[in-house]
């Protein structure tokens, strides 16, 4: 599809803007009436993102109520999983379930590679029908999973709070690791030039577990992989912005910067200030803490204000991280997002 010039690709261009712009990651959350009342119709989640008209409908909910500036993806990470030849479930209350987990080299070895428009077709259509549906009113991402974070997955078999067997495979038998980061960094790359090629225009990268590693495993078993990743998809589509979001990220700014990303995305243990003078002219997004949604509309109208204030206007993109609630006042969201496009950097 032709590229365009939409108000967030305006930032990641890093154009001087009178506002940043605004989406959040969890677009389609549980804060939503509309949403938890679909999920009572289609329990599964694999169903509700899998089934084109049902992950259509929930990625354009928030976008009727609060028209961010981004319309993302409703899927999950490991969604290209099974065309890789490794199943898995979504428990409600117990999250994704790999079984059998993956951690030999012989399992390794009889993985397959992906092929999206073969496995994942429905990824396409949803992606084609949003780029139609939000027309030049938005920018449509797209999301993968990062080589680590979907190792430590399928390692697991389930997600984890320690991360003890993937470490110990790390440090007990790092090549078959190893082998396994790299097929991972060559299938999703494959599947990010898939989505692009699909309509989005932008893919953010989620590395959510990738924080949980001292600065020595991430250069050693991270940074390798995001940087391949990176690499391959940049030279099929050097235009397209590519996003790298890795929870709890404080520590490891300035390694995030060498993967090669357009932006890096920050969460909220991050000073938007302390985060610019460490990043230099690099774009970032962030990085409201959804906590103060809890708190009354001035403090999210205060918050808000500074955030913009510390980024400057350039080269920002606001955003609402991950952890929104089922509890979060609906209302309170809307205020988050009238208080972005109300605010004019240049007036304050």
């Amino acid at each position: 599809m032709t590229p365009r010039d939409t108000y967030l690709l305006k930032s990641t261009r890093k154009l001087p803007l009178p506002r940043p712009p605004v989406w959040m990651m969890r677009q389609a959350g549980r804060y939503m009436r509309a949403y938890r009342e679909l999920r009572e119709r289609y329990p599964s989640f694999r169903q509700r993102s899998e089934t084109p008209e049902l992950a259509i409908e929930i990625s354009l909910q928030p976008f009727r109520a609060f028209a961010p500036d981004g319309v993302i993806l409703f899927s999950d990470i490991l969604t290209p999983l099974p065309g890789m030849g490794i199943d898995f479930d979504i428990v409600e209350s117990r999250g994704p379930i790999i079984d059998p987990p993956i951690r030999t080299a012989e399992q390794i070895r009889q993985l397959h590679p992906l092929e999206p428009a073969v496995s994942l077709p429905f990824i396409g259509q949803i992606l084609r029908t949003l780029r139609a549906e939000i027309g030049d009113r938005a920018t449509l991402l797209g999301f993968v999973g990062a080589p680590w974070t979907l190792a430590a997955y399928v390692v697991e078999g389930q997600s984890s709070r320690d991360y003890t067997v993937i470490k110990s495979l790390a440090y007990h038998e790092p090549q078959v690791l190893h082998q396994l980061l790299g097929f991972f960094a060559e299938q999703i790359a494959t599947y990010v030039i898939y989505q692009i090629e699909q309509g989005a225009e932008v893919v953010q990268i989620f590395d959510s577990w990738a924080g949980q590693l001292s600065p020595l495993d991430y250069r050693t078993f991270v940074l390798p992989y995001q940087q391949k990743l990176v690499q391959k998809v940049k030279a099929v589509h050097p235009e397209t912005p590519l996003i790298l979001y890795i929870y709890g990220s404080g520590a490891i700014l300035e390694l995030m910067a060498q993967s090669g990303v357009d932006v890096i995305s920050l969460d909220w243990t991050v000073e938007m200030g302390a985060a610019r003078r460490r990043l230099g002219d690099l774009c970032v997004q962030g990085n409201l803490d959804p906590g103060v949604l809890f708190g009354p509309p001035a403090l999210i109208r205060e918050r808000v204000k500074e955030i913009i204030q510390q980024a400057g206007p350039v080269g920002h993109i606001m955003n609402l991280g991950h952890g929104v609630l089922a509890t979060t006042p609906e209302d309170h969201v809307r205020v988050f997002f009238e208080t972005v496009k109300q605010t004019n950097w240049f007036d304050d």
